[in-house]
């Protein structure tokens, strides 16, 4: 199948789900107006916009950022072969047809969500398999932003068979201020302590009458308005609006109403900041979860117009997704023109960042043709978790191991952004360089002696090995050293191969997003 594809490029890379004609204008239209948008207020602050970055690049960006995934050897070779005008657009509309961008963005999802079965989050393994499941299917059948918000605000009944009420039921507190605080963080973006005290009363009145109630079967609650609770306090929306609703009246769509009202300053700006971030590397407002006023936008009109544009196409998020990686703000290169922290603030370049724990445990695991062993720390009869299950599939946070724990998984305790850690550590890097479980996983797994199999010669060995890792081929200087070095006996061709292994592995070009 390999070798047909690469005879017939073409037909490979036609893309599934391309939007059409007056949807893709609108996207052009929408990626012109994000580019003049940013370039405006770069000229503005005299800040230098990056060069556009080169295709090997692009491409291993889009894979990473849509799908959390390398491109195959046969995908990068293809993509740079390919001399056809647009297909870049098409890589976009291809990698957002694959069941990868579902797990991907529903792993990013589950972090907000805390999606967790075990302490201090307690879903229970049915719970958060349900939860899960409800999330990615909501990504892949494309289910509009505001009626995913809506389920999530507002749903009611058993947490296995109503998997949004999960939502409520994944706070460290069911009083109404632990649940107004959940829904400030997910909806809003605020750190609801950070509020005035009014402000949260009124929002915590909201959620005054949630009941919850446990059932015959195994650990499953039932989340329910219950009119018999007291009331507490006057209902305020974040505004300060009254909730006005007549007696016994449930009080949550009055609530989820006003948050995705295209008009108010809701969710609609975060969920567009968390997409825009997603893929740039930092939000308009840094951090995600810093909205307040005395931390505003990087670029305020920007944030405007991307909300506007999600609300307007339907709350789309494939719509917003190709309008951001079609703009050239998102196809720059990351190596900034000017001074770099004011460049990565303003978008002038691409933020450097480095891979998720799980993306990079699956890389590794797709290059060497190996899997990963994944444990509960309190497993439940109904943990389960599939031999061959790539760690950005996992539903459930309590399911961890080693590796993803030492490279900064979030525990998904709180919700907040800065649980996952994003700063590189010195036991991170002894791992790579000497871990008995990274250099088992290239001894024992088949996919680097396939690569040797494939390549009839050095030379051809040299580029199938740059193109696994890097999605590029290697340079002529590239080339030479190591020429030079396999000439030079230092270590046999074996050897040397392995070596240039190595090397990939432990460069920041593979251990990073660029």
């Amino acid at each position: 199948m390999n070798a047909f594809l690469l005879l017939f490029p073409a037909l490979a890379l036609a893309a599934p789900q391309q939007p059409p004609p007056e949807a893709a204008a609108q996207v052009r239209a929408a990626s012109a107006r994000i580019d003049e948008l940013v370039l405006g207020q770069l000229g503005e602050l005299g800040i230098p916009p990056a060069a556009l970055c080169d295709d090997g690049v692009f491409l291993r960006r889009a894979f990473l950022d849509l799908t959390g995934t390398l491109p195959t050897l046969v995908e990068a070779r293809r993509f740079l072969t390919d001399a056809r005008a647009g297909k870049r657009s098409r890589l976009v509309d291809d990698l957002l047809a694959r069941p990868e961008f579902a797990d991907y963005w529903a792993m990013k999802w589950g972090d907000a969500l805390r999606v967790k079965a075990e302490f201090p989050i307690n879903l229970w393994p049915n719970g958060a398999q349900a939860y899960h499941r409800w999330i990615r299917d909501s990504i892949e059948d494309e289910l509009p932003f505001d009626q995913f918000a809506r389920e999530l605000l507002t749903a009611s009944g058993s947490c296995y068979r109503r998997p949004a009420v999960n939502f409520f039921r994944a706070v460290q507190g069911k009083d109404p201020e632990a649940l107004a605080q959940a829904v400030a963080l997910t909806f809003l973006g605020a750190r609801y302590s950070a509020w005035p005290d009014d402000r949260r009363a009124g929002l915590a009145a909201v959620f005054s009458r949630l009941g919850f109630k446990a059932t015959r079967e195994w650990k499953e609650e039932i989340v329910y308005f219950d009119p018999g609770m007291p009331v507490v306090g006057s209902a305020l929306l974040p505004d300060g609006a009254e909730l006005v609703l007549h007696p016994g009246a449930e009080r949550r769509g009055g609530c989820a109403d006003w948050l995705i009202a295209p008009e108010k300053p809701g969710c609609g700006r975060v969920a567009a900041d968390r997409i825009w971030a997603g893929l740039l590397g930092r939000g308009v407002v840094h951090e995600l979860d810093g909205f307040r006023p005395d931390n505003p936008p990087a670029n305020p009109a920007l944030l405007d117009f991307l909300a506007d544009e999600f609300a307007a196409s339907g709350w789309d998020r494939k719509f917003l997704l190709r309008a951001i990686l079609n703009s050239q703000t998102y196809q720059r290169s990351a190596i900034p023109a000017g001074e770099p922290v004011a460049a990565a603030a303003q978008f002038a370049c691409y933020s450097i960042r480095p891979l998720e724990a799980e993306v990079l445990v699956d890389a590794l695991n797709q290059i060497t043709g190996t899997t990963e062993s994944y444990t509960s720390a309190i497993p439940e009869p109904f943990t389960f978790i599939p031999p061959d299950a790539r760690a950005q599939e996992l539903p459930d946070g309590s399911i961890t191991s080693p590796f993803l724990e030492l490279f900064g998984r979030p525990p998904r305790d709180t919700g907040l952004d800065s649980e996952r850690s994003r700063a590189p550590t010195a036991a991170q890097r002894l791992h790579l360089l000497n871990s008995s479980h990274v250099w088992n996983k290239f001894q024992r797994g088949g996919g680097i002696r396939a690569l040797g199999r494939g390549a009839k010669e050095p030379a051809r060995l040299v580029e199938d090995l740059y193109l696994t890792f890097l999605s590029r081929f290697p340079t002529a200087g590239e080339r030479q050293v190591i020429s030079d070095y396999a000439a030079s006996g230092v270590a046999n061709s074996q050897q040397a191969a392995l070596d240039l292994v190595w090397v990939l592995l432990n460069s920041s070009e593979f251990l990073y997003r660029h």
